[in-house]
């Protein structure tokens, strides 16, 4: 590992993935402190002018330029910082696409100021300005751009209660849910695929991350008490009112960032898994 977050060369353990015709994956190795292994992946959404997104975007490597390139407009339109954690390579991807305009919650600007300098973004310019800001008070009433072709295609969801103020996006036309730390679906399989190792490998890896995990009922039940008595335990009601909001969407799969895609299928998995981990916010 090139440092306690990720790989020495992430293109070389870095797993693209054609989700659906217009949702590409990239996804790779992510270790804190070089043990715990989340896995990370960044989501990139063609929108129907060709336009693209970036949600969460991990090391820019030249396999994954190489790809964008070839996708739409071959231009980045959207940055998307989804909360205050997943922002460590925001400067690098602005700097490659300078016409892209950078989506954040409240709070985010201000903890890079804080920490200039520290970790990938290392660069003078290592904090550019955002243009679209999610608070509390606004999260409702934002306008993402002047084109409507944004809203068209995604339904925003702010979770300003929880610690990490979470945005979270549906795009409409694959009905999948694209979120960061919302909720969680370990092991990281896909993420460390090409690595070499197993995403479950080591006591803590296999042992102390139930709580991050979904497949079954009973792990469902594990992360649903994680996020009801740690995640949701500051604000439970303005939490339970965004994901009460989230499953009136329309949306069958769902992209994490950590951990394995839940696929859209015939059979609702992915809202059986939403509703697994959130049923305490749901019933009644």
């Amino acid at each position: 590992m090139g440092n306690t977050l990720f790989p020495d060369d992430p293109d070389k353990v870095s797993v693209i993935r054609y989700l659906t015709p217009d949702i590409t994956t990239f996804s790779l190795p992510f270790a804190r402190f070089g043990i715990v292994k989340f896995g990370a992946r960044a989501t990139l959404v063609k929108l129907p002018s060709g336009n693209l997104l970036i949600f969460s975007p991990t090391p820019l490597t030249p396999t994954i330029r190489s790809v964008i390139a070839k996708t739409g407009t071959g231009q980045i339109g959207y940055i998307v910082a989804p909360d205050t954690e997943h922002h460590l390579h925001l400067s690098a991807w602005k700097t490659a696409y300078p016409g892209a305009r950078i989506i954040a919650p409240e709070g985010l600007l201000e903890k890079r100021q804080r920490t200039l300098g520290n970790g990938p973004d290392t660069s003078a310019d290592c904090n550019p300005a955002f243009d679209y800001i999610y608070t509390a008070a606004n999260k409702y009433s934002l306008q993402v751009s002047d084109d409507p072709e944004f809203h068209a295609t995604f339904a925003v969801e702010y979770v300003h209660s929880h610690p990490n103020r979470e945005i979270v996006l549906l795009h409409k036309p694959s009905r999948y849910l694209i979120q960061a730390d919302l909720m969680f679906n370990l092991p990281g399989t896909e993420q460390y695929s090409l690595s070499g190792e197993k995403a479950e490998d080591g006591l803590w890896n296999r042992l102390g991350m139930g709580w991050m995990k979904a497949r079954t009922p009973a792990e469902r039940t594990a992360q649903a008490r994680f996020v009801w008595y740690v995640l949701a335990a500051g604000d439970r009601k303005n939490f339970g009112e965004s994901i009460r909001r989230i499953w009136g969407w329309d949306f069958g799969g769902i992209v994490p960032c950590h951990g394995d895609v839940i696929e859209d299928d015939q059979e609702g998995k992915g809202r059986e898994v939403f509703e697994g981990v959130f049923e305490g916010f749901l019933k009644g």
